[in-house]
């Protein structure tokens, strides 16, 4: 697979930007405007990290990762009342985890066709 071609990936930069722009129309608390922009800004960073670079597998955990924290973060940061601020989270929490996972394993693949596999990528 050739840089900036995995759909997942943008995928979780589109959930990631959605989440932190959510903030601008979305009423919420203190606690859940910082988290979202904070999560969503990570998730877009290493969601276009993960697309430069294709063959890191950790990126896409931590993509995983980070939809999960923006998944549970209306019950941690006790937001789940604001019923807009905590669907956008679990919503594109939800989208990070998936694509985060769907794209494992494209990039191990990947990770390992460039790691002495039958393969090598130019």
């Amino acid at each position: 697979m050739k840089r900036w071609t995995r759909w997942q990936d943008w995928v979780a930069v589109a959930a990631g930007l959605y989440a932190a722009l959510a903030t601008i129309w979305t009423v919420g608390t203190a606690a859940s405007i910082t988290l979202m922009i904070v999560l969503g800004v990570l998730m877009i960073i290493a969601g276009v990290w993960s697309v430069a670079v294709p063959k890191l597998v950790s990126m896409e955990w931590i993509v995983a990762v980070l939809g999960a924290l923006l998944f549970i973060s209306p019950w941690v940061a006790q937001y789940a009342t604001h019923m807009g601020a905590a669907w956008t989270s679990w919503i594109c929490g939800g989208v990070g985890v998936v694509t985060g996972l769907w794209a494992l394993a494209p990039a191990m693949r990947m990770n390992h066709t460039t790691h002495g596999g039958t393969q090598m990528a130019h």
